[in-house]
């Protein structure tokens, strides 16, 4: 049976794979279902405003959109989605992502993105899971199971330094 698609992962490059992968990664293992496509807001407008548009009417809860340098991406899912929208700042260029960071940042007052770090891929898909699970309790129970394998994987390793001591830790 296929997953109810919730999520839509949004890039405006390819180059960005590599980080919204890593939000696809978080949402398989949480068993939601997801989209993922690659469009451009200033190359193809047309094909993104029909998108932004019909993406409720899809069935997406939450739109994840990743962009580099002037990032307005995210900004202009978040003025046509009336949802919630996650933007995830892509490295590189000049400024090493910090220019995408800020554009995302100051979204103008009434057109909201959260925004996640740098690269952030894998954050974004657990923050789109978060909001998910405020109204969906089989989420919420597998975002507590995936937390506690987060801790399991700091007590494992811990357990580790204590056997094998800090010089051979990283051998």
């Amino acid at each position: 049976m296929d997953k109810k698609i919730m999520v839509s992962i949004v890039m405006g490059s390819d180059s960005d794979m590599p980080v919204m992968a890593k939000a696809a990664d978080i949402l398989e293992e949480l068993g939601i279902g997801y989209e993922m496509n690659i469009i451009s807001a200033h190359r193809e407008p047309e094909e993104f405003f029909e998108y932004a548009r019909g993406a409720e009417g899809r069935g997406i809860k939450v739109i994840i959109a990743g962009a580099g340098m002037a990032a307005h991406l995210p900004g202009m899912c978040a003025a046509i989605f009336p949802l919630p929208v996650i933007g995830v700042p892509m490295g590189g260029g000049a400024l090493n992502g910090t220019d995408a960071l800020y554009s995302i940042l100051q979204m103008p007052s009434g057109i909201p993105v959260a925004t996640v770090a740098i690269g952030g891929g894998a954050n974004a898909g657990l923050l789109a899971a978060r909001i998910l699970a405020v109204s969906d309790d089989e989420i919420c129970a597998r975002l507590k199971e995936y937390k506690n394998g987060l801790k399991e994987q700091v007590v494992a390793k811990d357990k580790k330094l204590k056997e094998t001591g800090y010089k051979n830790y990283v051998k």
